[in-house]
């Protein structure tokens, strides 16, 4: 089995990571997976005059997907939603210094998470941005998934 290789930033978002929990009280939730791979990513965010004041995540998954995760509620706290809306896998993966390719889907999977909490956000105030709305498995279905998986990071 061939050994991959991560950054120290990479290490360091998954051996300490940033803004780990649950909002009280959260404007909005975006929870997403990946069957393939049996990540499983939850995103609360506050939101106060279009600007995301505070986020927390939990993740079920490997080493990058937590990372992942870390460091994209580092980059987007603060932001103003159009900003937040802007944010790419590949500035996730920019901000670790890379990525190994085979972990590159959890950068995509976390800004997935992102989107759905955007979205929710929005539809929570009448405003549906099919442009976020994350399509695959139900949400019934990844909720029930993170509730059963135990406990998060």
């Amino acid at each position: 089995m061939e050994r991959l290789e991560y950054s120290k930033t990479v290490l360091e978002h998954f051996r300490n990571p940033r803004n780990v929990g649950e909002l009280e009280d959260a404007d909005a939730v975006g929870t997403v997976g990946n069957p393939v791979c049996g990540d499983m990513m939850e995103l609360s965010i506050r939101v106060e005059d279009n600007r995301i004041t505070d986020i927390k995540f939990r993740t079920f998954g490997c080493a990058s997907a937590i990372a992942t995760t870390s460091m994209l509620t580092e980059m987007v706290k603060g932001k103003t939603l159009e900003e937040a809306e802007k944010l790419s896998w590949d500035d996730v993966v920019g901000g670790l210094e890379g990525l190994p390719p085979v972990k590159v889907h959890c950068s995509l999977l976390a800004v997935d998470g992102l989107k759905k909490a955007l979205y929710e956000y929005y539809k929570s105030r009448g405003i549906i941005r099919e442009d976020l709305n994350i399509k695959g498995e139900s949400e019934h279905e990844e909720e029930e998934a993170v509730k059963e998986s135990g406990p998060l990071v």
